[in-house]
C-alpha cells in the first residue's frame, strides 16, 4: 500500500527533524565564590580561608608592636641590656688579651713607612757604605716613625721582601719544568722556618753572652727580614743572566747585608713611650 503525498511529507519532515540537545548546567554552590571554580584556592592571601588570613597583623605570625608582646615585657628588657653589658665587657676583656700577646701598636709603628722611605731604605741594603749616621732618631723619649728616619727598623719591607722572594722562587721552578703548588708551599715553609730559627739562634746568642740590649724580638725579625733584598736580585739576575750574574749579585748583596746588620744594632735603639 502507497503512502499518500501527504503522508510522505509529513514521514520526511519527521525524519529530518532535529531534537534538541541535552546540555548540563553547571551547579553552583553556595560556598564557592567563582561559579567557575572547582576547588577553593587557599593559597591566596586574601582569601577568607587562607592561612594569611589569619596571622597576626604584625607579620610572621607574631604580634604587632601594639600589642603587649616578648619586647615589651620589663624582664625581656633588662635580659637585653643585661647582655648587651656582658658582650661589651667581653670584647674588651679580649682586646686587653691580644693586645698582651699581640702587640698591636707596636705593629703600627712599623708598617708607618712611605713610597720614599721605601726607596731610601732599598738604595741603603744594596749600597750600606757611604752611610754615616746610624743612630735612629727619637722625639720627647719616643721613637719616630720609619718614614721620618732611615736608620728605623721596619716590617713592610722585610713582609713584602718574603712574599715577593716565594713568588720569584716559583717562577725560577717554572723555567726549569719543575713547579708545582706542592714544591712552592713547601718553600715558603722553609724559608719561615730558616727565619724562626734564625731570630731565635740571635737570641739565645744574646742571652748566652749576657749582652744588654733595647732590641726587641720584633727588631730582630725585621733586620733577619731585610736579607730577602739580597736573595731577589740574586734570583731575578740568575733568570737573566745565567748562574754568573747569579753569584756575582748574590755575593754583593751577602757583603752589604754584613755590613749593613752589626751597625743599625750596635747604635741604641730608644724603647720608651709606648715600646716600654
Amino acid at each position: 500500500m502507497q503512502p499518500g503525498p501527504g503522508g510522505g511529507a509529513a514521514a520526511g519532515n519527521a525524519r529530518h527533524r532535529k531534537w534538541p540537545m541535552k546540555r548540563r548546567v553547571p551547579v553552583v554552590e553556595p560556598s564557592l565564590a567563582d561559579p567557575h571554580q572547582l576547588f577553593h584556592d587557599t593559597s591566596s592571601a586574601h582569601g577568607p580561608g587562607s592561612y594569611l588570613a589569619h596571622r597576626a597583623p604584625g607579620g610572621l605570625g607574631y604580634s604587632s608592636p601594639s600589642q603587649p608582646g616578648f619586647l615589651n615585657d620589663p624582664v625581656s628588657n633588662m635580659a637585653v641590656a643585661y647582655g648587651s653589658s656582658l658582650a661589651a665587657h667581653g670584647k674588651e676583656l679580649v682586646d686587653k688579651n691580644i693586645d698582651r700577646f699581640i702587640p698591636v701598636t707596636k705593629l703600627k709603628y712599623y708598617f708607618a713607612v712611605d713610597t720614599v722611605y721605601v726607596g731610601k731604605k732599598l738604595g741603603l741594603l744594596v749600597f750600606p757604605y757611604l752611610h754615616q749616621d746610624w743612630e735612629v732618631q727619637y722625639q720627647q723619649d719616643m721613637p719616630v716613625a720609619p718614614r721620618f728616619d732611615i736608620n728605623a727598623p721596619d716590617l713592610y719591607i722585610p713582609a713584602m721582601a718574603f712574599i715577593t722572594y716565594i713568588l720569584v722562587a716559583g717562577l725560577a721552578l717554572g723555567t726549569q719544568d719543575r713547579f708545582s703548588p706542592d714544591l712552592l708551599g713547601l718553600q715558603a715553609s722553609s724559608a719561615l722556618a730558616w727565619l724562626t730559627v734564625e731570630v731565635l739562634a740571635i737570641l739565645l746568642s744574646l742571652y748566652l753572652v749576657t749582652v744588654n740590649t733595647d732590641l726587641t724580638t720584633i727588631d730582630l725579625l725585621a733586620f733577619s727580614g731585610y736579607k730577602y733584598v739580597g736573595m731577589i736580585g740574586g734570583v731575578v739576575t740568575g733568570l737573566l743572566f745565567g748562574k754568573t750574574g747569579y753569584y756575582m749579585v748574590l755575593s754583593w748583596c751577602c757583603v752589604a747585608i754584613f755590613v749593613f746588620m752589626p751597625l743599625p744594632l750596635l747604635s741604641p735603639v730608644p724603647r720608651s713611650g709606648p715600646f716600654d
